[in-house]
């Protein structure tokens, strides 16, 4: 709209400027030549400012419509001032030239401009894309570093760990204990439980396996990861939906992706209230699939919200920091990525994008 009111504006300028021109060669006694060689001249300013604004045709036609301004006066002053009238007429191939000139130079400039501005965005897009190269770089680095760490410790602690457990067990089965005695090789017992599945977690971290594809039904992936959740809401009245697209099934790798889901929903889970809700959509995009888990918790803190997919990274008080990573990870093997952000409304959305057929693909 305000492209059209400047295009307006411009033709009622040049159109004013030629009818003010030419009316006032009407005005003016034909006795004073020089005022009328002046005004001659001020045709110029309208034709030039119609071959800036349209280029060489927009100077082309403001030069033929001065022309044809300038008209009656040539008729009127040829009886008396035939030379001055021929002079004036000759000077309209000039009017001519001059908008053709200019517009042709207005044009060029113009589709300079336009290259310039279509190179400088390619040029943003292009440092853009090296600055997530880099920083993805960066990223692979430290996790490969904490990936061999964490491989070498839980492979040094997993050994002790189950002979702490074994013993216990032994020791509980074997002897006759006071019942605080019993409890404190109970507890020794749920730790060593705890501290395994810790350990688990560092080896799918360091060493996931590649993924075995599969076709999928994505309303049965969906359902199976909803019945595990449910052991996870602890009483809560949390509501789940589902929602799937016109996309039946995608290849992947469904107990890698249950395990991403099931990350994803139970994390929605901790963050909400009582009432919540938790959406698990799926739609098709350019021959992928998105899927989506959404909630209307807390959400997360903008400064977090970079760093929840780096390892050990948690915002909960009892969290490994090690869940969201190797989820990460396990998107990043099916060729897909794994985003987050907070919703407008209040909550959060993490989107698993996926390829429909990846590329690559082995196994049954």
């Amino acid at each position: 709209m305000k492209i059209r009111s400047t295009v307006g504006t411009r033709i009622t300028a040049v159109l004013a400027g030629l009818l003010f021109t030419g009316s006032l060669h009407e005005v003016i006694p034909l006795s004073s030549l020089h005022w009328h060689n002046a005004l001659q001249h001020l045709f110029y300013l309208p034709i030039v400012l119609a071959a800036l604004s349209f280029g060489w045709r927009g100077g082309l036609v403001a030069a033929v419509l001065a022309a044809l301004a300038d008209l009656p006066f040539n008729l009127r002053v040829w009886s008396q001032f035939p030379s001055f009238a021929f002079d004036q007429i000759l000077e309209v191939p000039l009017f001519c030239a001059a908008g053709v000139f200019t517009g042709i130079l207005a044009q060029r400039e113009r589709k300079q401009r336009a290259d310039l501005e279509r190179t400088t965005g390619q040029l943003s897009k292009v440092y853009q894309e090296l600055q997530d190269n880099f920083e993805q770089m960066k990223r692979a680095e430290r996790l490969f570093a904490l990936g061999q760490l964490a491989a070498g410790m839980a492979h040094e602690v997993r050994n002790p760990l189950a002979s702490i457990a074994g013993a216990a067990g032994i020791l509980q089965r074997n002897l006759r204990l006071e019942s605080s005695q019993a409890e404190c090789l109970t507890i020794i017992q749920r730790e060593c439980q705890r501290l395994n599945g810790l350990v688990t977690h560092f080896l799918e971290f360091a060493r996931p396996r590649p993924p075995e594809y599969q076709t999928v039904e994505i309303a049965g992936l969906f359902h199976s990861v909803l019945d595990l959740a449910g052991h996870a809401v602890a009483g809560k009245a949390i509501r789940f939906q589902t929602e799937v697209g016109p996309v039946e099934s995608l290849e992947c790798d469904p107990e890698l992706l249950k395990q991403v889901l099931l990350n994803l929903v139970i994390n929605s889970i901790q963050a909400m209230p009582e009432g919540g809700e938790v959406l698990l959509a799926a739609n098709p995009k350019d021959n992928r699939v998105v899927i989506q888990v959404t909630d209307n918790g807390c959400g997360i803190e903008a400064l977090d919200r970079d760093r929840i997919f780096d390892p050990f990274f948690t915002t909960k008080e009892t969290g490994t920091g090690l869940g969201l990573s190797v989820a990460h990870k396990i998107v990043e093997q099916h060729g897909g990525f794994l985003t987050a952000a907070n919703n407008p409304a209040g909550g959060m959305t993490f989107t698993v994008v996926l390829p429909l057929h990846p590329a690559g693909r082995h196994g049954a």
